[in-house]
């Protein structure tokens, strides 16, 4: 007989209150696969934009969302030797996270230690390996570094002070809302908020140097702003486009908006500045040897205690309306979860 499962859906693109609670049987495990009892699922900003219908890299409606869990092993499939039933584990899924139950490959698992919690490990895997993609795999952030982030209060934001501070970074700047410039300060960033001049209080924090790393998920006319924020032979990281979702329906004139202000980067003066721009989308990243790889060195930080996942808040899965909502409204200091357990 087979197992139930619980899982939220999206049967079409649409606000908050689209989504829906399904259940039904998961079917027998695959022979190389292992199968997850799920505990917490984490909730990223590209679920709310393939919700909306602007995400390039979502699958056809109806499906369920979810690029990463926490939970413990349940069934392993007959030909997998390097997992056991048991195992607490964190796993990026891609996609079906906000369910009951998940079913993956072992190799998109990664064993906890008897420390970490369940909870701080589904924080990590989305936000943490894409900080950890820009800073140090395309970056090769160095010790004394300056670094730029906005929306530094939410996931990425949070996950970059403390990878860029582990790595030995002079200086951490983020921008956010004036609500959130003590949370961001105790994340040991010097606090800039949001709409004043970055450019220029970048400029001046460093000497008239700029920024070695800028990280830029608002996209638009402010990816030139960061831009100009660099130093010379800086490096900026475009990973997203929250410009383009400033509601929660579907807005296609602030996407469209979003897009006509994009900068148009001269690659003369970047030769001559010895600038980079990097485009940054895990979602679409097909070398996964490097992203296991990238997976691996955080579990260790975490458990080591170099990095510590900050949880804003956890919603049970029926509530996943309430929690889109939530960071829809740019509550969010750090990670929102749902609790996916029966």
């Amino acid at each position: 007989m087979s197992e139930r499962i619980r899982r939220a859906v999206y049967p079409k693109k649409g606000g908050p209150g689209s989504i829906r609670i399904v259940e039904g049987e998961i079917g027998p495990l695959a022979a190389n696969h292992i199968r997850i009892d799920v505990h917490y699922a984490g909730i990223n900003f590209a679920d709310l934009m393939m919700r909306i219908g602007i995400y390039g890299a979502a699958p056809p409606f109806p499906f369920t969302p979810g690029y990463e869990v926490s939970g413990t092993i349940t069934e392993i499939g007959k030909d997998v030797r390097n997992r056991s039933v048991g195992d607490r584990v964190v796993a990026m899924t891609r996609y079906g996270g906000y369910a009951t139950m998940v079913d993956v490959h072992p190799n998109q698992s990664f064993i906890l230690g008897p420390k970490q919690s369940l909870e701080s490990a589904a924080a990590m895997p989305v936000t943490y390996a894409t900080a950890h993609h820009m800073l140090v795999h395309l970056g090769g952030i160095r010790e004394g570094d300056t670094v730029l982030v906005h929306h530094a209060a939410g996931g990425v934001g949070t996950a970059v002070s403390q990878i860029a501070a582990a790595k030995g970074a002079a200086l951490i700047i983020g921008t956010s809302s004036a609500s959130k410039k003590k949370f961001v300060e105790s994340m040991g960033m010097h606090h800039i908020t949001r709409g004043d001049d970055f450019v220029a209080q970048c400029r001046e924090l460093t000497d008239g140097r700029g920024v070695d790393h800028a990280l830029d998920p608002v996209g638009g006319k402010h990816l030139l702003r960061s831009y100009k924020a660099l130093a010379k032979g800086g490096k900026l990281y475009t990973f997203g486009g929250s410009s383009a979702v400033p509601g929660k329906r579907p807005n296609i004139l602030a996407a469209l908006w979003m897009w006509w202000r994009l900068p148009r980067f001269d690659p003369l003066r970047m030769m001559n500045s010895n600038k980079a721009v990097f485009g940054v989308h895990l979602g679409t990243w097909d070398k996964d040897e490097i992203m296991r790889e990238q997976m691996k060195e955080l579990v260790k930080m975490q458990n080591d205690g170099l990095i510590n996942p900050v949880v804003d808040c956890v919603f049970p899965l029926i509530e996943v309306a309430k929690a889109h909502t939530y960071m829809h409204d740019r509550k969010n200091r750090g990670k929102i979860l749902l609790d996916c357990r029966d």
